[in-house]
């Protein structure tokens, strides 16, 4: 697919899958490599989530960039378990469940099988320091549409998440942020300019954003991982 028709696909697709407002930047590959890939079995369970400020925010108590959905559900985070099917040596159908090094995010009400909304979560380490890849595991608009399926391209967003006592809290790297990085050189990475969406979108390497995590994301300077727009307390319920 040329580029032109690629990033014209994903303009679209940056307003539906909640990457249209300068909040988290998205990028059109991973944010790790296999090889950091960890699991973290103290993230999963049921937890509330309650809105962090900014610096900038702070000062106004009625601002915020969540929606009411992100903070009033239940975020359900559980290690993904496939299931196959297989025959036996007899030829008796069988299944077999194989746990995944990713897991399942679920926004959903009081019944765990409401879920609003679903996203694919891979953790890893850099330098000793626990993120988070997130993507869209189900779009409505995405799942009742043969022609959105075939032009569909997921994208990401990258997070770091600390674990305190029966908390998380999860910061999300602000679009604006990336982007005053890029443009004061103080991060050098491989990027386009969406028109249709109105932002950037990095369209670096793995490899890549491994690297740019591995030099600049555990120092303060470079990034204020405390100071983000997208931040979260997550509550453990269970």
């Amino acid at each position: 697919m040329k580029f032109k028709k690629l990033f014209l696909v994903l303009g679209i697709l940056l307003f539906i899958s909640g990457c249209s407002d300068f909040m988290m930047i998205c990028s059109l590959n991973p944010f790790y490599l296999d090889k950091n890939i960890t699991l973290a079995p103290e993230i999963e369970g049921n937890w509330t989530a309650h809105e962090i400020k900014s610096k900038k925010d702070s000062t106004d108590k009625n601002s915020s960039h969540w929606e009411a959905i992100d903070t009033t559900s239940v975020w359900r985070i559980n290690q993904f378990i496939s299931a196959e099917k297989v025959k036996t040596k007899k030829g008796i159908d069988s299944t077999v469940f194989k746990p995944q090094n990713w897991y399942v995010v679920k926004l959903s009400g009081s019944n765990p099988d409401s879920a609003k909304y679903q996203f694919h979560l891979t953790v890893f380490r850099i330098n000793g320091v626990l993120y988070g890849d997130f993507c869209p595991r189900e779009l409505t608009a995405i799942k009742d549409s043969r022609m959105a399926r075939e032009n569909y391209f997921t994208v990401h967003t990258l997070a770091r998440i600390q674990v305190l006592n029966k908390q998380l809290k999860i910061s999300w790297l602000g679009a604006e942020y990336m982007k005053s990085m890029i443009e004061e050189k103080r991060v050098r990475i491989k990027y386009r300019w969406v028109p249709d969406a109105g932002r950037l979108l990095l369209t670096a390497s793995s490899q890549d954003l491994t690297e740019m995590i591995d030099r600049y994301a555990d120092q303060k300077r470079f990034i204020d991982w405390d100071n983000q727009p997208a931040m979260l307390h997550l509550n453990r319920i269970n």
